[in-house]
């Protein structure tokens, strides 16, 4: 077995675990992490946490450079904090990114905004640490190379977490963003979110728990600092622009919408779901 699926594997039974221990023993007791599914049926995002404990843990194994898996744990650390308190702590008052700056105008500090602000903060931390400037370039030049390594890990953890609206949706579109990364140098990063994602995804398809902000944001993060550290200036803006016509589009247009009304996207989204009810 090659260090990647070793990895990735070793990531995926620590998540596995950790969802173990977590239900075993939640923090704050169950009812706290228990939330109601698009179906109107329970499930816990315990999901979450097991997810960033997991990662962690595949982290700190000696694979790939020291500083990028620092930078990658500093991210999802950081997001998966923010994300809970945003699962513990926020109301629905403000929705989206343009609901949350419009809260801030008004002088009102919602639990997202802090989130936005936190993660903005914390991925230009960990992409300056996962790659450090080139010395040889102008102060201007590396400010701009952090600038754009901050957006992309927030980016990400932000799109991730749009994405969490339906069982399985969030994890698919991790696993499938690891394919393009693992052949780079962000791969040790890209083989623990797979992995941890892999691990974790029969439970969500079974709609028995799901990833909350807690474990979108920090799956997210993580494979930011993957696109960071594995993609060249030309990637990362381009990286840049997906994510910001994304995050866009999502204001405007329902993902879930455009997904149920393209084929071979619903199919993918569908897969290893429980049906949908019938329609009475």
């Amino acid at each position: 077995m090659g260090a990647g699926p070793a990895l990735a594997g070793a990531a995926g039974l620590a998540a596995r675990g950790c969802a173990r221990l977590l239900a075993q023993r939640p923090p704050g007791g169950a009812d706290r992490w228990a939330r109601t599914n698009h179906r109107g049926e329970p499930v816990t995002l315990l999901e979450g946490p097991a997810l960033a404990a997991g990662a962690l843990a595949a982290l700190a194994l000696p694979a790939g450079p020291g500083r990028a898996r620092a930078g990658a744990a500093l991210a999802v650390a950081g997001a998966a904090a923010l994300g809970a308190y945003d699962d513990l702590a926020g109301d629905a008052g403000s929705k989206g990114l343009s609901g949350h700056l419009a809260a801030l105008r008004r002088g009102q500090v919602t639990t997202g905004s802090v989130k936005v602000v936190g993660l903005a903060l914390t991925g230009l931390a960990a992409a300056g640490l996962a790659r450090p400037g080139d010395p040889g370039r102008g102060r201007a030049a590396r400010l701009l190379d952090l600038l754009v390594g901050g957006v992309v890990v927030a980016g990400t953890a932000n799109l991730v977490n749009l994405l969490d609206l339906r069982p399985g949706r969030a994890l698919k579109t991790v696993l499938l963003l690891t394919a393009p990364l693992s052949a780079s140098a962000g791969w040790p990063l890209a083989a623990v979110a797979g992995g941890a994602a892999a691990g974790l995804l029969r439970d969500d398809l079974a709609e028995v728990s799901m990833l909350g902000d807690t474990g979108a944001n920090a799956a997210g993060a993580l494979l930011g600092v993957a696109a960071v550290v594995g993609t060249g200036p030309r990637g990362r803006w381009a990286t840049v622009a997906a994510l910001v016509a994304l995050t866009l589009a999502s204001e405007r247009v329902s993902f879930t919408a455009v997904i149920d009304r393209t084929p071979g996207l619903r199919e993918l989204d569908r897969l290893g779901r429980r049906p949908a009810r019938p329609a009475p």
